[in-house]
């Protein structure tokens, strides 16, 4: 197949493109989204969700490329064959492309890794999921916004995900930019917002993005698995679904009434919280941390 552009051998079917075409087709997508939801400015200093992976080493690549201000940050759950791999590989990354790293840990700041909490028989992706978030947060400050490497595929996941559970309260919080937290809550953002995962990953291997495939032993009891084969599935069938979803959800999210997420001080921590006592606290306690 041939360039649709310049006629050389293409790298990328759907458009057919060549290397050059397509990377300048891909960072044409994420500037666009920057400029369309006003995602981002030359002045802003960015801290990057890096987890190693292709997604988020894409986002630190072309926002560093782009001549934004960018740091890194590693949320490093102890997760025993996964964890120390990406990271090994997140490191060696920022070291080349001279990207300052932030490393937060679970067992520095809980004082127990997510392997040894889930001795306690909680399910693994809600420990990992209310940690996390914590910790974005909480390493987040003195940022001006946070920036996370989701593609189109996750997006489009978690607006059925949210669906399905009849989570409809969150969907103001997905999207390219969501500022619907509340206050104290660094502004996030998803450059990669409408290039589909088979984009990002083509862009990475092009860019020479080297990313180890180590895939989370605890991914397999995630409620977003199914939902992924499943959407899969139906993009195969009926090409151009995720794309629709996303949009249509884009389209519906406009008419929503606008969120009034209000916070107050957790009384354990200080954090920003919608009740007295924020999450991580509530199930800190609950794990006897």
């Amino acid at each position: 197949m041939r360039c649709a552009r310049c006629r050389k051998e293409a790298v990328f079917t759907t458009p057919a493109l060549c290397t050059e075409h397509f990377i300048s087709y891909f960072e044409r997508k994420v500037k666009k989204t920057i400029a369309d939801f006003t995602l981002l400015s030359k002045r802003d200093k960015i801290v990057v969700a890096t987890s190693g992976g292709k997604d988020s080493l894409t986002t630190l690549f072309v926002l560093q490329k782009f001549g934004y201000d960018v740091t890194a940050l590693l949320i490093d759950e102890g997760i025993a064959g996964y964890r120390p791999v990406t990271r090994k590989g997140l490191e060696t990354f920022c070291q080349e492309k001279k990207i300052p790293l932030l490393v937060a840990s679970f067992k520095k700041e809980f004082h127990f890794t997510l392997d040894e909490m889930m001795k306690k028989g909680k399910h693994p992706c809600t420990v990992c999921g209310t940690f996390r978030r914590y910790l974005l947060h909480t390493y987040s400050k003195g940022f001006d916004v946070l920036a996370t490497g989701h593609n189109a595929d996750d997006e489009a996941q978690a607006v059925l995900m949210n669906l399905c559970r009849a989570n409809t309260e969150l969907f103001t919080r997905l999207g390219p930019r969501t500022t619907s937290r509340g206050q104290g809550f660094v502004p996030r953002v998803k450059p990669l917002s409408f290039c589909t995962e088979k984009e990002v990953m083509v862009y990475a291997f092009l860019n020479e993005i080297v990313v180890e495939f180590v895939e989370c032993p605890y991914v397999a009891e995630a409620y977003r698995a199914g939902i992924r084969d499943a959407l899969n599935e139906y993009e195969r069938s009926h090409p151009g679904t995720k794309e629709r979803v996303l949009r249509h959800f884009l389209k519906v999210k406009k008419t929503l009434p606008a969120s009034e997420s209000t916070t107050v001080a957790c009384a354990s921590c200080g954090e920003p919280s919608a009740s007295g006592e924020c999450k991580a606290c509530r199930l800190r306690a609950e794990l006897s941390l």
